[in-house]
């Protein structure tokens, strides 16, 4: 029986495996640690801000907010009145360990952009979002209001009585006009 020696590539793809693990292992020891800083910087971000869903809305809408501030089991009492709205409530809601309330916006409130501010009952922690009022909502056209402003008129404008004593003065200086020029072709003197 021969001895048959396998092939140079073989060993080398073996060892290019390796080296590739390896570097894998020691990317992801350094990078882990970040990641988990990143992820818990993150949460105390989010614990110290009142969410706002949606962010963008019209007169008229019911807005949700969250926390997670308060802790689980919290509640908290909202303030929207700078959005003209009245104070609301936040109870414990999902998920476990949020508060959340509702405020609805009033149909009279401008565009613009306002702070909501809820108050944690247990420690008194405040926090505050924005909710940005517009005069339609994401995504959805505008359609023009009221007549356009050319300084002509028209054949509906805001007076019909101008309309019709403009009309009738053009129908005077063109009938006006067709008399002198059939006159000088006639060779008539004016």
């Amino acid at each position: 029986m021969r001895h048959t020696p396998r092939p140079v590539a073989s060993r080398l793809s073996a060892g290019a495996a390796l080296t590739v693990v390896a570097a894998g292992l020691v990317v992801g020891l350094a990078v882990g640690p970040a990641y988990g800083a990143e992820t818990a910087e993150m949460e105390d971000t989010r614990a110290g801000r009142l969410e706002v869903y949606p962010p963008n809305v019209v007169p008229g809408a019911e807005v949700t907010v969250g926390t997670v501030a308060c802790g689980a089991d919290g509640t908290a009492e909202g303030d929207a009145s700078s959005v003209g709205a009245d104070a609301f409530a936040l109870a414990p809601g999902t998920p476990p360990g949020n508060t959340t309330g509702r405020f609805r916006v009033p149909p009279s409130a401008q565009p613009g952009t306002y702070e909501i501010v809820a108050r944690c009952s247990r420690d008194g922690a405040e926090v505050a979002g924005d909710v940005v009022v517009r005069l339609t909502g994401a995504g959805e056209p505008t359609h023009p209001r009221g007549s356009v402003k050319t300084g002509v008129g028209g054949a509906l404008g805001p007076d019909p009585v101008k309309t019709a004593a403009g009309v009738a003065a053009l129908a005077v200086a063109a009938a006006g006009g067709t008399w002198l020029l059939h006159r000088r072709v006639r060779g008539e003197a004016i």
